[in-house]
């Protein structure tokens, strides 16, 4: 799979560190009980079909990227800086 950095060009996605979902997660209260607090640190959606995805230009330029991808295609469909994706769910 390749990214294109706005910045740097496309690249092997080996020079990106995956983070998640571009969506922010709902953190629990800080009172919120024992499972609340695991299915936050270890569960998470796996969707089949677009994603947003946070990635970090780890081995390039530094920048963190918000990638539009399609999981079971593997196809990068757009990648923006994150201080330029819009809705600011990001």
């Amino acid at each position: 799979m390749r990214i294109t950095c706005p910045l740097c060009g496309e690249r092997d996605r080996r020079e990106y560190y995956y983070q998640g979902d571009a969506v922010a997660l709902q953190r629990p209260a800080a009172e919120a009980g024992g499972v609340a607090w695991d299915d936050y640190v270890h569960l998470r959606d796996n969707p089949a079909g677009v994603t947003r995805d946070l990635w970090y230009h780890e081995a390039g330029c530094g920048s963190w990227l918000v990638v539009t991808r399609n999981t079971v295609t593997h196809e990068v469909l757009d990648s923006v800086l994150v201080c330029d994706s819009t809705g600011g769910d990001a």
